[in-house]
């Protein structure tokens, strides 16, 4: 498809690009499956094929589940795991403490224990213990008489401390979906559609999606042994558990395509009655009317779920997701709130801290800005590190202090990028080259432990290997925009038609980008201290449509929106539906915001002040 450049450069320094979809293309989908004319012409400009568009519209357990089976190892594993189920070996759980892994300890738990087994489940301290399995936490299982240890979200890279659980005599499975190497550890399986062998195609999965197939292997394998009939008990209902398993999607940030999307469009049909005991909890707590959506999970429920490890209560979030006890789940989510709102003080004095370094030392500029203090919690670097992504527009690391279990003092960093830079990447190099004891994550996503002396050559290898990565000329610079729209335009039957067919919306397939051209700014103001609120319309007049900049204020985005009401000026926006005493206006959410070529100057004027 070609494309048409709207704007060559805004203030994001990026180039908004309209595909030029084909208007017959656009007309056979729409008359084949009897679809609006702007759902056909977004579906054509993300390649979706026509004979896809039914199953992707409306994907369903039945027809559109991957097979398990299509990951490498996963039929040996079933196969070993079915056996040793039969033979009642004494099972454990070893979960990250994110909510990939609460989600994805919940998940097998309730399936173990719908066989008949109680296992236990460790969640690493964050502070304590930092990320991953460390040697005590599987000293503390194998003398507590475990057999089997199902490792969750965490252990493919590591190599010494699966060496070290295995010669203590535990069989260890890991069920995870990070950066693979070559080698794999000496584990006694190890699930990872991330490994260099597995041709599965299945890459976008989150842990708890590995861990839900995973049980539907061993599960069927147990009904072919004929498990459930010699028992004469039912088998467990695996559907049951997918409000589980996309909210740990929803949260871990990963690609929302795929059966991911399956996943999350089945898990948040659940009717609020049916749904798990600790997500009603917390729902309630955190006053989310359901049904729920994309947002409410990861920018509401995921926070709160994490917060608990944040302050030293790793295991809350997974013990909310293993009980049916009401009382039990309503008590668990009353605490994760207060633990969130000690987080968000902690992790804002800590944000002021780390922008101050920021300015400082100059690092406004440089390829990747890595910032580090002792006294910082451990907890709280990957938030801050993703708000100073937000905020400069590169790849950011925060590293915080800690002791190692040996009683050594480390240091313990988060990263977060942009697309085209692979932050883990980054990570695994550094490790393979002695500058990281461990060091790992996804594209846009990773962690590291770091001995502090190993600081500033560690800043300077990753600055090299960022460069590199961007000489490569892999950095999408492009905002694609799905359509032109004006202010009249942007309707509560357009947002909900947008939603109702082509949500839900995530990593990989993000909310339609629409650009409103041609506008004035009526009004600005500045919400809780950081976010821009504006009034929009068009010169001539008639409506005006309210937009939002979260966390814009003090950006060369946020100078604008609050200056610019005697100029013209373009927004890239996407759309929702804003409710407010009962009452539903649309709402534009500003991602980008670019001048007419006349008010250049005073575009370049807030880039070097910004």
């Amino acid at each position: 498809m070609t494309k048409a450049v709207l704007t060559e450069r805004s203030l994001q320094q990026a180039s908004w690009v309209l595909e030029d979809v084909p208007l017959d293309d656009v007309e056979k989908l729409a008359r084949a499956h009897g679809l609006p004319e702007i759902i056909a012409r977004l579906l054509a400009s993300r390649g979706i094929a026509a004979e896809d568009v039914p199953g992707f519209l409306n994907p369903t357990l039945k027809d559109h589940f991957p097979d398990p089976f299509a990951l490498a190892g996963m039929s040996a594993m079933a196969d070993d795991l079915a056996q040793a189920i039969e033979e009642k070996k004494q099972i454990a759980i070893f979960g990250d403490f994110d909510v990939d892994g609460a989600t994805s300890s919940a998940i097998l738990y309730r399936f173990l224990r719908h066989l008949g087994f109680d296992p236990a489940i460790y969640i690493p301290d964050r502070v304590e213990e930092g990320y991953g399995p460390n040697t005590e936490a599987l000293k503390t299982l194998k003398e507590q008489g475990t057999d089997i240890l199902l490792m969750l979200d965490c252990g493919t890279t590591a190599f010494d401390i699966i060496r070290a659980g295995t010669e203590m005599g535990l069989k260890i499975i890991i069920l995870d979906h990070h950066e693979a190497e070559e080698a794999l550890p000496d584990a006694w399986h190890v699930i990872n559609p991330k490994r260099k062998d597995d041709t599965s195609g299945l890459t976008m999965l989150a842990a708890c999606g590995v861990t839900f197939l995973s049980c539907v292997a061993v599960n069927s394998r147990l009904r072919t042994r004929g498990y459930y009939e010699e028992r004469q008990i039912k088998e467990p209902d695996l559907k049951s558990l997918v409000d589980i398993l996309a909210l740990g999607t929803v949260c871990d940030m990963v690609p929302l395509t795929g059966p991911n999307r399956l996943f999350v469009k089945a898990g948040f049909a659940i009717p609020e009655e049916r749904l798990n005991t600790g997500i009603r909890a917390i729902i309630r707590v955190a006053k989310i009317n359901p049904p729920l959506s994309t947002y409410d999970a990861g920018f509401i429920l995921g926070p709160r779920i994490n917060a608990g490890s944040r302050v030293h209560k790793a295991d809350l979030g997974a013990r909310l997701l293993c009980t049916d006890d009401g009382q039990e789940a309503l008590n668990i989510a009353w605490t994760l709130e207060d633990c969130n709102s000690k987080r968000k003080d902690m992790q804002a004095q800590m944000e002021k801290e780390a922008l101050r370094q920021v300015e400082d030392q100059g690092l406004q500029t440089a390829p990747v800005i890595l910032v580090e203090k002792e006294g910082w919690h451990p907890g709280l670097s990957g938030l801050v590190a993703g708000n100073l992504k937000e905020i400069y527009g590169r790849p950011a690391c925060v590293v915080t202090y800690a002791s190692s279990m040996e009683g050594v003092k480390e240091g313990r960093g988060s990263g977060r990028s942009i697309p085209g830079i692979h932050i883990a990447q980054a990570f695994i190099d550094a490790r393979t080259v002695g500058l990281l004891e461990k060091g790992g994550g996804h594209a846009m996503a990773g962690g590291f432990t770091v001995r502090p002396e190993k600081i500033p050559e560690l800043r300077s290898f990753l600055e090299s290997h960022v460069r590199r990565q961007q000489e490569s000329g892999n950095i999408n610079i492009e905002t694609r925009i799905d359509g032109l729209l004006t202010v009249r335009g942007a309707t509560l039957s357009l947002i909900s038609l947008l939603q109702d067919s082509l949500g839900p919306f995530g990593q990989e397939y993000p909310e339609p980008v629409f650009a409103l051209t041609n506008l004035r700014i009526h009004k600005a103001d500045i919400l809780g201290g950081k976010h821009i609120r504006v009034m929009v319309g068009e010169p001539e007049g008639g409506p005006r449509l309210k937009a939002m900049a979260f966390r814009a204020v003090g950006t060369a985005l946020g100078e604008i929106l609050l200056s610019s009401r005697t100029q013209v000026i373009d927004l890239a926006v996407t759309l929702k539906i804003n409710e407010w005493q009962g009452r539903q206006t649309p709402e534009a959410i500003i991602q980008d915001a670019a001048l007419p070529d006349g008010a250049k100057s005073a575009l370049e004027r807030v880039s070097q002040t910004a």
